[in-house]
């Protein structure tokens, strides 16, 4: 399945348990603001590669792009907060559109790879983590 996770630095998760009872709340308003930063750069990451450099005309539909978002902040069982960009399940045909998308990043005989979540991830990690900061610090404000 294809998926992108992004986790906090842990500077920012030794500044958050100082905050208190307002820690989880805070924790889901960075990860989310990181998150959308994820999220746009997959999303014209894998909008640049459907249905570019083919022989054929493209089959492309455009479900697996609109397939494509957020999940909600959660805890795992170690209390880490986490969120992920994915892609919603089934199709409309009732495929995977996680099966598409690890087509298109690693290819398969006779279709070349055309990867748009690894260079996703570390195009964006930067941006991502400016952004958690900003927000971050925001919130840290306004205590």
């Amino acid at each position: 399945m294809a998926k992108c996770d992004l986790k906090m630095p842990d500077d920012f998760l030794k500044k958050l348990s100082s905050l208190g009872n307002r820690t989880d709340e805070i924790s889901e308003k960075v990860l989310e603001a990181g998150g959308e930063v994820m999220l746009r750069k997959v999303k014209n990451s894998l909008s640049a590669v459907v249905g570019s450099g083919t022989k054929y005309d493209s089959r492309s539909t455009g479900e697996l792009e609109r397939s494509l978002g957020l999940s909600p902040v959660k805890v795992d069982k170690n209390g880490n907060h986490d969120i992920k960009v994915g892609f919603a399940e089934p199709r409309s045909d009732g495929g995977s559109n996680a099966k598409i998308a690890n087509i298109l990043e690693y290819g398969k005989h006779g279709q070349p790879a055309k990867p748009f979540l690894k260079p996703a991830k570390s195009g964006s990690k930067s941006a991502a983590r400016d952004a958690m900061l900003k927000t971050f610090e925001s919130e840290v404000g306004k205590l």
